[in-house]
């Protein structure tokens, strides 16, 4: 997977910013229940063109434009099973074109190679309601695990070199994505929530009893936050490390502007922490694998970058 190889090189793994975020300021207009997910139709190589911008700006591992991606989905636009499937299958080729792209044009001996992540992203986003930000889904277990299967199984030979189940916003979800994931015991994967405050996900739910779940989970290489405002990352960073010591600590948090689920819009001041200083204090708290979420851009990963690099050659001069 090359997880071991980056860490050994330079102790931590940067993720990537906000895809949809880059797309609409190209002048996108994503206010579709397929998301991001609609340039897969219309415009594939935009997609493929903000990848390759985020790994110019220092990302170490790239998250597919699949989080909103489901055949069910794709169908009720109008599409078959097989063109669905296609589409699915075509975000992760997105990635791996931009991944190829950008070692062929790198030259800098000191960047690992970089990782594509296959993003699952929660039932909610499949329902475009705005429900991953609350978790209080209608649909049984079963309709749960069904829906994350069908994924799952045209993803894991798709190419991409780990899973990000990401934005998860309930125990519930969590827990059937465990199992899911205990289903492909060759695959591995993150898991991050979202979260409504600095001591529990959406549903409520303390992050210290869901980290918990994942601790001794072999697959499971990280356990965290994302999508979630800035100022909160420093407690549940914390509280991810006392539900799972065992494990290395993923945090992209968006860029702490509110999300209004009826207009589909971000509103509100962007957090007045600087990603560089708090990238550093992450780190320093524990957290490994840190990059952005919805509303941040190449030049927070670049930010990130320049700061998890500077602090390293600080502590080795110290």
């Amino acid at each position: 997977m090359g997880l071991t190889h980056n860490f050994e090189k330079q102790g931590f793994v940067i993720l990537d910013g906000g895809l949809a975020t880059e797309l609409e300021n190209r002048g996108h207009n994503l206010n579709h229940k397929l998301w991001s997910a609609k340039l897969l139709l219309d415009a594939p190589e935009e997609i493929r063109q903000v990848h390759l911008d985020f790994l110019t700006a220092g990302a170490d591992c790239i998250i597919t434009a699949n989080y909103q991606t489901s055949v069910r989905g794709f169908m009720g636009e109008g599409m078959s099973q097989k063109e669905a499937e296609s589409l699915i299958h075509g975000a992760v080729r997105m990635a791996v074109e931009a991944r190829d792209e950008f070692l062929a044009q790198n030259e800098d001996p000191q960047r690992v190679r970089p990782l594509v992540a296959a993003s699952i992203g929660p039932y909610g986003a499949f329902l475009a309601d705005g429900s991953e930000y609350r978790g209080d889904y209608a649909a049984s277990d079963s309709e749960l695990r069904s829906f994350h299967e069908s994924r799952w199984e045209l993803l894991q030979n798709s190419g991409a070199d780990l899973f990000a189940m990401e934005t998860i916003p309930s125990i519930r979800e969590a827990e059937v994505l465990l199992e899911v994931l205990r289903h492909t015991p060759d695959a591995h994967a993150w898991i991050s929530f979202s979260c409504k405050d600095g001591e529990r996900i959406c549903d409520a739910t303390p992050i210290a009893e869901c980290a918990q779940m994942f601790n001794n989970c072999d697959q499971i290489i990280a356990v965290g936050v994302n999508c979630t405002a800035p100022r909160f990352i420093p407690s549940l960073i914390q509280r991810v490390h006392r539900g799972a010591p065992n494990k290395p600590i993923v945090v992209y948090p968006n860029s702490g502007e509110t999300y209004d689920q009826k207009s589909k819009t971000w509103n509100g001041p962007v957090d007045a922490i600087g990603f560089q200083k708090s990238a550093v204090q992450w780190f320093g708290l524990g957290a490994r694998f840190i990059g952005g979420c919805c509303r941040t851009t190449p030049r927070h990963i670049s930010e990130i970058r320049r700061a998890l690099l500077r602090n390293g050659t600080d502590r080795m001069r110290s």
